[in-house]
């Protein structure tokens, strides 16, 4: 069978809007508390309930969506971070890997 020149470039263009969604779909899964790494990692969903007496190095105004790991939109509820890779943080979260963005 002679595949013409358009039906290569339609089922190329079908695979790559696939491979997009499809990376789009993964990325939307949040990292949970109970997560092995991000219980290591001392991660709270809302910072304002991390345990201050374990976590010294937390302060106020500390937040995923103002660290520097963080990859998500500003203004955006969740978000991408570079220690979680495929899952979202949100954006008012907290672990102990907190750098602050420059």
């Amino acid at each position: 069978m002679k595949t013409t020149r358009r039906q290569f470039m339609i089922m190329s263009a079908a695979g790559a809007a696939t491979l997009a969604l499809n990376t789009k779909v993964q990325a939307q899964a949040m990292v949970a508390e109970t997560d092995p790494q991000a219980a290591a990692l001392g991660y709270k969903a809302d910072a304002s309930k991390v345990d201050k007496a374990k976590y010294a190095k937390y302060a106020a105004p500390q937040a995923c969506s103002n660290c520097a790991l963080y990859q998500g939109a500003a203004g955006s509820a969740a978000g991408g971070c570079a220690l979680f890779a495929g899952k979202q943080v949100a954006a008012k979260g907290w672990c102990s890997a907190y750098a602050k963005k420059a």
